[in-house]
């Protein structure tokens, strides 16, 4: 371990979008912080961002170590000292995905080697990391592959509801192919894993939904349903997993059935994440589960039309923020 205390650990996005504007203002919005913060990027890029937060008033030490880092404050290190571009808000640019890129393998070199609780990270631009030279999906396998975890789990997290997506990002037309009995059962299991491991729930309770209108109506609609996702459940009911279903989406939200239940497997993005979004009201994170450590990060994008604006709203930020101190300091305490 390379500091003396745990840290939770931040990386900026891409540094032309609202990243770090809201991670700013989020730090801001918490009262006592529990942890020492580290947020990673040139800190003329969050100074930029600061000067533009009227309200800003928190003190940014840049370090260029960690054995820096000795209270609860806000530290800054850059994770290439030889790019200090300044930000330009609302621009594409390479050396903003290089930043972002550079900034997450760091979060991830900490978080693996145990100097850090826990990591969020601020919204990037794929096109931007793609102009640097990185062609990943996304965050999430990127993370996943320098885990080695063999799968994970999008999952969205507010207070009350947890949803996690069969399929991610894929087209509608290629969902149907990807919804099988074993992607099902892998995926729920993590699910109920990651309840165990990261919340706390020891016996969790997980609804999984139809693919097709009212769960498929008995196969008139669709054989889904009875093909593939009952049969899956009875597996998972089988290995001890409390699960039920397939539920009919529009009704299981509609109705609020769904506060009878710790998590839910959608079968597709939209399907969980319309009603997730819905619900939340700027309060949903992103929560990998399936890794070894604790990342999440606020569930909206770079919004490059408003960067630089003090337009950002933050409360998905201080979520992100709040939930990955307190997973985090769960994981250091039983560790």
């Amino acid at each position: 371990m390379n500091s003396a205390i745990p840290f939770l650990v931040i990386t900026p996005g891409d540094i032309n979008g609202i990243g770090p504007e809201a991670v700013l203002k989020a730090l801001v919005s918490i009262p006592h912080l529990t942890q020492p913060v580290l947020l990673l990027g040139p800190i003329s890029a969050w100074i930029f961002y600061a000067h533009t937060i009227p309200e800003f008033s928190l003190e940014l030490e840049e370090i260029s170590d960690l054995s820096s880092i000795k209270d609860n404050s806000v530290y800054v290190m850059n994770p290439a000292p030889e790019i200090t571009s300044e930000p330009e808000p609302g621009r594409l640019t390479k050396e903003a995905g290089l930043i972002s890129m550079l900034s997450i393998k760091t979060a991830v070199d900490y978080c693996l080697d145990g100097s850090a609780s826990a990591m969020v990270t601020a919204p990037i631009s794929k096109e931007a990391v793609n102009l640097a030279g990185y062609h990943i999906p996304g965050h999430t396998e990127y993370l996943a592959e320098r885990d080695g975890a063999a799968d994970v789990a999008m999952m969205l997290v507010n207070k009350q509801l947890r949803v996690v997506p069969l399929t991610t990002h894929i087209p509608v037309s290629k969902v149907n192919n990807e919804i099988t009995g074993e992607a099902i059962i892998r995926k729920t299991k993590i699910i109920a894993e990651s309840m165990k491991a990261d919340f706390g729930i020891t016996s969790p309770k997980i609804a999984i939904l139809g693919l097709n209108p009212h769960a498929g109506d008995g196969g008139v609609i669709g054989m889904e349903e009875i093909e593939v996702i009952t049969p899956a459940i009875s597996r998972l009911q089988n290995d001890g997993v409390q699960c039920d279903g397939p539920f009919p989406a529009d009704g299981f939200f509609a109705t609020g059935s769904w506060r009878n239940y710790d998590a839910v497997l959608s079968m597709y993005h939209d399907q969980g994440l319309i009603p997730f979004k819905t619900l939340s009201f700027n309060q949903g994170v992103n929560f990998t589960a399936g890794l070894s450590f604790i990342r999440t990060s606020p569930d909206h994008g770079t919004a490059f039309s408003i960067a630089g604006k003090n337009k950002a709203e933050h409360g998905s930020t201080s979520e992100a923020i709040t939930l990955a101190l307190s997973l985090g300091r769960k994981k250091v305490m039983l560790s």
